[in-house]
């Protein structure tokens, strides 16, 4: 056996749509689709951006004063963290010995008014071992989301895999890359939207999603020489036709350029896919050995760096608007988290 661990997994891709805004539902189909996945030797299985209870694609084409109906229904289907869904979630990851990430709109338990999006890990045995919120709502999402913080922006071990994952728009974001791949990442897991309506004026910029999935997943792996895992959330015609209302302006901005799931290795190639649009499972089988002589020419956390030059610092705390200076500890639902790096953020929530 070699002297390092680096093992070899089987890894999947779920690019499946949601059942539009029906969290109990769409829980179904999950546990369905973990299934399959894992009767055919997954290992890990990835699903989209806010898989549960789907993606708020009306934030980019409908004005916000018509927003309120749709908006107050996500609220009600979104999740608390943690709660009997990611109880559910857990049971099912133990069930398959899976290694399971799931995007949700999480809802603040004690704010009906906040939400995040954020992105959760459980490991085989159905723990919850990473909790991330997405630290920027980008540009129209801002509508539904909160802006999240660095807890948890950190790779999971995993019996060596140092899993770590970024949501849509935190893949262009360096620094936080750089965070992920300087503290060990070694795979790597992105999640994007069904849809992403940018400018549909006839002399617009045309925003092509998958083009531009591919290229920020590639950069990143070839980048930091790790396998990416890239799930997207796909569209369904429930979802269009509930939004769009029969203003048939709406539905082409929402198709006009379908979204796109893969499976990339350390030199920046797509190994499994790209799946364009429609519903389906990408699988892989990665070995990271593969990153070692990748990362012999060009490795930016190691020897292609100056840390004598260069320095990131990180806030990892839970950020939270309550904070107790007494013996009586903050209760966990106000924390908000459940990961194994809770501990680390005993001594406070918020910057003080």
């Amino acid at each position: 056996m070699s002297a390092i661990d680096l093992p070899r997994v089987s890894v999947a891709a779920v690019q499946a749509a949601p059942v539009f805004l029906d969290r109990r539902a769409t829980l179904d189909k999950l546990d369905s689709l973990v299934h399959e996945a894992a009767s055919h030797g997954a290992q890990v299985v990835v699903f989209g951006e806010t898989f549960i209870p789907g993606f708020p694609i009306w934030n980019g084409v409908l004005p916000p004063v018509d927003q309120h109906s749709l908006h107050q229904r996500l609220t009600e289907e979104s999740i608390v963290v943690p709660g009997p869904e990611t109880d559910h979630l857990g049971r099912l990851a133990a069930r398959h010995g899976v290694v399971l990430s799931v995007g949700v709109n999480e809802r603040n338990p004690v704010s009906l008014g906040q939400l995040w999006n954020s992105n959760l890990i459980f490991n085989q045995d159905g723990q919850l071992v990473n909790h991330r919120r997405k630290l920027v709502a980008t540009w129209y999402e801002r509508l539904t989301w909160s802006h999240g913080d660095a807890h948890d922006l950190a790779p999971v071990p995993l019996d060596g895999l140092y899993l770590g994952a970024l949501i849509c728009g935190e893949n262009t974001n360096t620094l936080a890359r750089f965070t992920l791949l300087a503290q060990g990442e070694r795979l790597h897991i992105a999640t994007y939207p069904p849809s992403w309506p940018f400018d549909p004026r006839a002399d617009g910029v045309e925003y092509d999603l998958e083009d531009s999935i591919r290229l920020r997943s590639a950069a990143h792996a070839f980048e930091g020489k790790v396998f990416s895992v890239v799930a997207a959330t796909a569209l369904s015609e429930d979802a269009v036709d509930a939004v769009a209302n029969g203003d048939t302006r709406v539905e082409r901005m929402l198709t006009a350029h379908p979204t796109a799931s893969m499976i990339v290795d350390p030199h920046g190639r797509a190994i499994a896919g790209p799946l364009l649009g429609t519903e389906g499972i990408l699988y892989a089988e990665i070995d990271l050995r593969d990153e070692i002589v990748a990362k012999q020419a060009h490795d930016i956390v190691g020897t292609y760096n100056r840390a004598d030059i260069f320095q990131l610092t990180v806030d990892t705390r839970r950020h939270t608007p309550f904070l107790q200076h007494n013996a009586h500890p903050t209760p966990d639902v106000m924390r908000g988290s459940t990961s194994n790096h809770d501990d680390a953020a005993k001594d406070g929530g918020h910057n003080e």
